[in-house]
């Protein structure tokens, strides 16, 4: 099978990351698998709009859009997908930079046409310099990031991390694009999941679907000094909670919980035990991550809660988008 054509989206919505948008684009453009183009999907801001447009208008592998749906990162996701021409279509953070070999690792996994889609590993780079003694490796995802739990090497997974993640262009024909209503909009609460909402929509239409991680696809995710707080610790653990509400309300909670239970039954018991060893032996940090853990969990939780009564009084939607065109959700 010969190997595919990639096109690469990234989601960018405002000029205080203009330096990290042009290292994106500059780690894409130097990848030892050459991608057939890079799409940057502006999200309602002209000013950005008009200057990336500028800076890339001599750049043929280049293209820039503005956003054709609502405000957020789903709907600048189906703008790029729409837009794109490779066989596989894949996901750059605008704050990330990705490794020479990153696209390479993604075109091996689609050698067999099961695959419908390939994540990789998202390595933080901390402001400070380090990663806060209290801040535990296993909610990682809280600043987009791999998190201790997902198993390292070549494996199958229930869903790909959306910020490090390639899919067939076949898979958005048979399943629809990323639902709007789920992720993140601009600046207001960091929400998520539609990724996940998507992955297992795409397993239920395509039953024989393959969905891997690889962890030699890595990335380098910057982490700025705001979220090496507690407070925003916090508050993106609610909101993961509100958005797996409504992922479970839209794939129902056997599917959309599936990978949380056991997550929450031995990921994190075992995290809290490390956490509490190390306190013990006076290492830094021990008892805070512990501590972080127990906060994160029940937080989440309280998301969850709040989230599944806003969805069974009507209070929270989404929709499904077809990428040429748009269905109800």
């Amino acid at each position: 099978m010969s190997d595919p054509d990639i096109s690469v989206v990234i989601c960018v919505y405002t000029e205080d990351r203009w330096e990290d948008i042009l290292a994106a684009v500059a780690s894409v453009r130097t990848q030892s698998y050459p991608a057939l183009e890079t799409l940057l999907v502006v999200d309602h801001n002209a000013a950005l709009l008009d200057r990336l447009t500028k800076e890339y208008k001599e750049v043929r592998e280049v293209r820039v859009f503005a956003n054709a749906g609502p405000r957020g990162l789903s709907a600048g996701r189906n703008t790029g997908i729409a837009a794109s021409r490779g066989e596989v279509v894949a996901f750059l953070d605008d704050d990330a930079v990705a490794e020479r070999d990153w696209l390479r690792h993604f075109a091996s996994g689609y050698a067999d046409p099961h695959v419908m889609a390939v994540g990789g590993r998202t390595v933080p780079i901390w402001a400070s310099g380090r990663r806060p003694a209290w801040f535990p490796e296993e909610f990682d995802w809280v600043v987009g990031c791999t998190y201790r739990g997902i198993p390292s090497g070549l494996v199958r997974v229930r869903n790909v991390l959306g910020g490090n993640a390639s899919f067939r262009r076949s898979a958005f024909d048979a399943a629809g694009g990323f639902a709007t209503g789920i992720g993140r909009d601009g600046d207001k609460r960091p929400l998520g999941c539609e990724e996940t909402e998507l992955c297992i929509r795409l397993s239920r239409a395509r039953p024989d679907a393959v969905l891997l991680i690889d962890d030699r696809a890595v990335i380098h995710h910057r982490v700025p000094e705001a979220r090496e707080h507690f407070g925003y610790f916090r508050t993106r653990a609610y909101a993961e909670g509100l958005s797996k509400a409504l992922v479970a309300r839209s794939v129902g909670a056997d599917k959309g919980l599936e990978s949380e239970r056991r997550y929450t039954t031995r990921v994190l018991p075992a995290g809290v035990v490390r956490g509490l060893r190390d306190a013990a032996l006076a290492r830094p940090g021990g008892a805070g991550r512990a501590g972080a853990i127990v906060a994160g969990v029940l937080t989440a939780a309280g998301g969850y809660v709040v989230g599944t009564v806003r969805a069974r009084r009507g209070g929270a939607t989404f929709r499904v988008v077809d990428i040429e065109g748009e269905r109800d959700g």
